[in-house]
């Protein structure tokens, strides 16, 4: 445990942080790329790019300073990075790497010498945080091999390669070895691809099919390029252009906690923006299977028809299913989208749209979309009122960032 005094430094240092964060996670990742290039291989080259992953960083280091009397709160942000970690393959050994590249950035960045002690206070808390993240992880990489799992990466057969959508193709895998084992709803694989870049291409993709499958079925969005800026998607497009049934590819146990919870009562809402549909149709099976009596009620936001996905597959549920509500809506619809009926409603989802849709504000909301869309999400659901214990999703970053003004708005999909 840090002391007193140690806590009372870190906490000291939240201003210069919330001021520089951003300009030290920058000089951070040059650093350790430079340094030590073996460990880019962990990380998206868009996002560094972009500069998302760099914000991020900045945002949860901030985060830590702030919390740092009172663990317990950082808890939950402590298992979602616990669970990227042990998805990637990250071990015991990375962490020096990271503290060495951190603590020099510190130094460097706020020109601090090494004896300084804001310096020696943050090497203890980087130690605190990376032991409670080893041993955590530790605790998954067990419950992985417990689970029929395996250790590391493994080659999964692509058995089947089946279009949802002009931008979003799904590939369904199967193990050589046997049945694969069961999943919870609503975490991802980890594919690991030999593109060209730093090491392999290494990406997180959420399963879209019912946990109960003999097969694992991830769904992936060929990601374009946003500007001249940031390239297209490197492993996303690998997939949808070269990979074909009969190859295989390396996979890493399923991993993830943003996952399909037990009733708190009342019904189960699922609201999705574009390719954050894939985890929230695998809880759907699941919800339909272990509780087919439980009402649910599906909305899903896309810009058209074109780039829907699971179209037939939401229909045959819906079908098979009197308790569930599917609602479609498009912000962007083509005109023979609104003629044939391929969406029930045109704009952005809405907390008048909601209430329309609900019989009241009970029940168990799962989100999931891009940043946008989540903020927006969260804000009709803060005026509902409905609890924040009901309110469920995943986001790399801090739960405020959500909370910006300019983002409050109806559900916005790009």
């Amino acid at each position: 445990m840090l002391s007193k005094e140690e806590i009372e430094i870190v906490k000291s240092t939240v201003g210069v942080l919330e001021e520089k964060g951003v300009e030290l996670t920058r000089h951070f990742y040059r650093r350790m790329f430079e340094g030590d290039p073996q460990v880019r291989a962990f990380f998206n080259p868009a996002h560094q790019q972009s500069g998302g992953q760099q914000e991020a960083l900045a945002a949860a280091i901030c985060a830590y300073a702030k919390g740092i009397d009172d663990l317990e709160s950082l808890l939950p942000a402590v298992e979602v990075i616990a669970h990227k970690h042990v998805s990637l393959q990250i071990k015991p050994e990375h962490y020096p790497i990271v503290g060495k590249h951190l603590l020099g950035s510190i130094q460097e960045v706020l020109d601090l010498p090494a004896d300084h002690p804001a310096v020696k206070a943050w090497a203890s808390a980087y130690q605190l945080l990376a032991d409670v993240l080893i041993s955590r992880e530790q605790e998954l990489y067990e419950a992985q091999l417990e689970a029929g799992g395996w250790e590391g990466f493994k080659p999964l057969k692509v058995i089947r390669k089946e279009a949802e959508s002009e931008t979003i193709t799904s590939f369904y895998l199967q193990s050589e070895e046997g049945d694969l084992p069961r999943f919870l709803p609503g975490q991802y694989l980890t594919v690991r691809l030999p593109v060209p870049e730093p090491g392999h291409g290494t990406r997180n993709y959420s399963l879209s099919g019912s946990p109960d499958a003999s097969t694992y079925r991830i769904s992936v969005k060929r990601e374009a390029s946003p500007n001249g800026a940031v390239p297209p998607g490197t492993v996303s497009n690998y997939l949808h252009d070269r990979v074909e049934v009969g190859d295989t590819i390396d996979v890493a146990p399923p991993c993830g906690e943003f996952v399909l919870k037990e009733p708190t009562g009342g019904p189960l809402v699922l609201l999705s923006g574009g390719v954050g549909i894939t985890p929230l149709l695998s809880m759907l099976h699941a919800s339909l299977a272990a509780h087919p009596d439980r009402p649910v009620y599906f909305v899903h936001a896309a810009r058209n028809s074109r780039v829907q996905a699971f179209r037939d597959e939401l229909e045959s549920l819906r079908t098979a299913h009197p308790n569930l509500t599917v609602h479609l809506i498009f912000n962007q619809p083509d005109p023979e989208d609104l003629k044939n009926g391929l969406c029930h409603s045109a704009g952005l989802i809405t907390e008048a749209l909601l209430r329309t849709l609900l019989p009241d504000s009970e029940g168990d909301y799962y989100f999931c979309g891009p940043k946008p869309f989540m903020a927006a999400v969260l804000a009709i659901l803060d005026n509902m009122a409905v609890p924040e214990e009901r309110t469920h999703f995943e986001f790399f970053g801090p739960r405020q960032d959500l909370k910006r003004p300019e983002v409050l708005k109806p559900a916005a999909i790009t």
